[in-house]
């Protein structure tokens, strides 16, 4: 090897990652597309010349080797929360207040436009793109995980790398260090412009085209070849962290945005820090006006707390974050003509009007459907069919009907009537208020939407079992009742001829109905579908039953008498558990081996020896056996409150790693403080 070619090498390679940072983090090209492009074969072909020289973060590396085979699914080592979204300012200011109170800063509470010194908000653009969770160590990229269902996703670490504006070394620069750990959570999007260029190519290869930037990028994301992403421009902009390890200094969000931009990662030139809710609410109104010429799809901002140790001493509920908000701008709104109304059996039978439209491109997206909510709304609005009609998208996400054109309405129109029958299986049709629902327990398209809802996270927990496969089982006759589905683990051979079901997926599947079949009878409760019973409700319900065959001998009035439980709901309960339904379901999964036990709820008589019981507990930090709604799950059995905020109530506060405010207060208040090795003594 020539020593010239090694310097031109290290020459070519520095040049291309400044471009990159000119380019997307700086936004000031140093360079034309043709001169990057001749500048990258340049450093290709010396690399090939000189195998010794590769290096698995040279720009060249971003797409190498074949396309995967497949996705794998990771778990998040911070979890991923979605963000409260609001569309008034004076939700805002609420929000606004419940931060100074969640603060201790009561006395601030009233007085919305003073400035609290104490208290900063960052105002940042909310992109509409998929989010992602990029893990640095030692400065060098080694993973990009999608946000899944917030606790774990699929790694498309192979993809990432082939987006030139996420970096695959981080650089050093001035006083910064590179962090041992670094997680950056971030908005993976397609600009407009690409957008429209890769539709105009899919139009001239005769393909559908993309029905919106979103998608394309979900999509683009979820491709197999690594090459497809390189060849669509997709962008990246950060907008907060997950895990860290050497980064104790940083104290505020808009400080850590400053120490990733110095590294080469791109963020929002558009962030904004405010020192009053006046200040927001002038930054969001001032962002509304120009938002439209980003070249990018933004529906709003979000206003969070700076201070990361406010963050931690606000919380979070068990869906999003206390310390951050998002501002949603009106929706857009166009007009279209109502086709027809068709009308959709849910899992409970609730059959929901949709409407079929002229399509019309709003928001984004070419919009053929929306919701018409219920008979009494349609009433209330006099929806016709063929009437032209206003249509938006509900927080830019769900089209729904606003109102109707009257002026142009046919002549000889109808009003519409809810059907008089289940249009999926005939059966009887009720109203109850707003509502219609089909009564027949054994209606098949019912059955369907309560499947996709058993076998979901919440409830029965099977992994690897989504809606596209719940509708291949149903149609392929393979799942007729709820107990089919774990009756599948002797059905590997009929799980194969599925489409896109290989063999490891299929051996994935099994296992994972192998694991929920233990899940308990709280899950089962939660999963069946029956009316008024949720989560919270079953947790009661395995409470104060030691089993299923204990629950269906009670009474109407042991049921009234449990806590939150109202005459309706115990009503409803009760006639399902003695119907012929009801019996047959806990029968048939009892036959396939699913535990029916309330092991896992424990009646109060049985934890009142737990160290737990009766304790408010607050869990702070990362912990390395657990995730957090585990481990809340596991401390409820047991008798346990798990609160999200540290008081003088709190009796426990379990740290983790990484533990902040949290655990600051809890020293402060003289409460007792566990970490993982004392908890884990306490559960075994």
């Amino acid at each position: 090897m020539s020593a010239s070619a090694g310097k031109r090498v290290e020459e070519l390679r520095t040049i291309i990652h400044k471009a990159d940072r000119a380019y997307y983090v700086d936004a000031a090209p140093t360079m034309t597309d043709r001169e990057y492009d001749e500048l990258l074969k340049e450093l290709e072909r010396l690399e090939a010349e000189h195998p010794e020289l590769a290096n698995v973060n040279s720009p060249t590396q971003r797409v190498a080797g074949e396309p995967i085979k497949g996705f794998k699914t990771v778990r998040h080592t911070v979890r991923m929360q979605s963000i409260d979204n609001t569309y008034s300012i004076e939700d805002l200011r609420a929000w606004h207040s419940r931060v100074l109170k969640g603060l201790e800063l009561e006395e601030q509470a009233d007085l919305l436009y003073a400035k609290a010194p104490a208290v900063e908000y960052v105002c940042d653009p909310k992109i509409d793109g998929v989010a992602i969770s990029l893990r640095y160590e030692d400065g060098y990229l080694v993973s990009a995980v999608t946000r899944g269902d917030g606790e774990k996703g699929d790694d498309v670490t192979a993809q990432v790398r082939a987006i030139r504006a996420i970096p695959l070394q981080l650089a050093a620069h001035g006083k910064t260090k590179r962090p041992a750990v670094l997680e950056i959570r971030g908005e993976i999007f397609m600009p407009n412009a690409e957008f429209d260029r890769i539709n105009r190519e899919k139009e001239k290869a005769g393909e559908a085209p993309f029905a919106n930037a979103r998608n394309s990028t979900a999509g683009t994301l979820k491709n197999l070849d690594p090459k497809v992403t390189a060849e669509r421009r997709l962008n990246f902009v950060a907008h907060g962290r997950g895990a860290l390890r050497g980064f104790e200094d940083v104290e505020t969000y808009s400080m850590f945005l400053e120490c990733i931009k110095s590294m080469g990662v791109p963020v929002s030139r558009h962030v904004k820090v405010c020192d009053t809710i006046e200040a927001v609410e002038k930054a969001i109104e001032k962002f509304r006006d120009g938002r439209s010429k980003l070249g990018y799809g933004v529906d709003g901002m979000v206003i969070r707390v700076n201070r990361f140790d406010q963050q931690e001493q606000l919380g979070s509920t068990s869906k999003a974050p206390r310390w951050c908000i998002a501002f949603k701008y009106p929706a857009e709104q166009g007009t279209t003509v109502l086709e027809k109304v068709e009308w959709m059996v849910g899992k409970g039978g609730t059959l929901t009007p949709r409407a079929t439209m002229k399509p019309i491109f709003i928001a984004g997206t070419t919009v053929s459907h929306a919701t018409l909510h219920n008979i009494e709304e349609i009433r209330r609005k006099d929806i016709r069919v063929g009437d032209t009609v206003v249509v938006e998208k509900a927080g830019e996400i769900i089209p729904q009907v606003v109102s109707v054109v009257e002026s142009k309405r046919p002549k000889g129109s109808k009003p519409i009537e809810p059907p008089k029958k289940c249009p999926a299986c005939g059966g009887t049709v009720e109203q109850e208020g707003p509502k219609v629902f089909c009564v027949n327990p054994e209606c098949p398209e019912q059955f369907r939407e309560k499947l996709k809802w058993f076998v979901g996270r919440d409830q029965m927990d099977i992994e690897g079992m989504g809606e596209k496969l719940v509708d291949q089982l149903v149609d392929a006759g393979l799942v007729e009742h709820f107990a089919d589905v774990f009756a599948l683990v002797n059905k590997r051979e009929e799980l194969l001829a599925l489409e896109r079901m290989g063999e490891k997926s299929a051996d994935n599947l099994i296992e994972g109905l192998k694991e929920a079949k233990g899940r308990g009878l709280a899950r089962v409760l939660a999963g069946l579908g029956i009316r008024h019973i949720g989560v919270s409700t079953a947790k009661t319900l395995a409470k104060h039953f030691a089993d299923a065959d204990a629950l269906l001998e009670a009474s109407t009035e042991d049921l009234v008498a449990l806590p939150d439980f109202g005459e309706i709901t115990a009503t409803t309960l009760h006639d399902y558990l003695h119907s012929k339904q009801g019996r047959d379901a806990f029968a048939r999964l009892k036959n396939v081996g699913v535990d029916l036990s309330s092991s896992l709820y424990r009646q109060r008589s049985a934890t009142s020896s737990s160290v737990f019981a009766d304790k408010t507990v607050v869990l702070t930090g990362t912990l390395e056996s657990f995730t957090r709604p585990e481990l809340t799950e596991k401390l409820e059995s047991l008798g346990a409150k798990v609160s999200g905020s540290v008081s003088k109530k709190t009796d426990l506060v379990i740290a983790g790693e990484s533990a902040g405010s949290k655990l600051d207060k809890a020293r402060e208040l003289g409460i007792e403080v566990w970490d993982e090795k004392k908890l884990i003594a306490a559960l075994s």
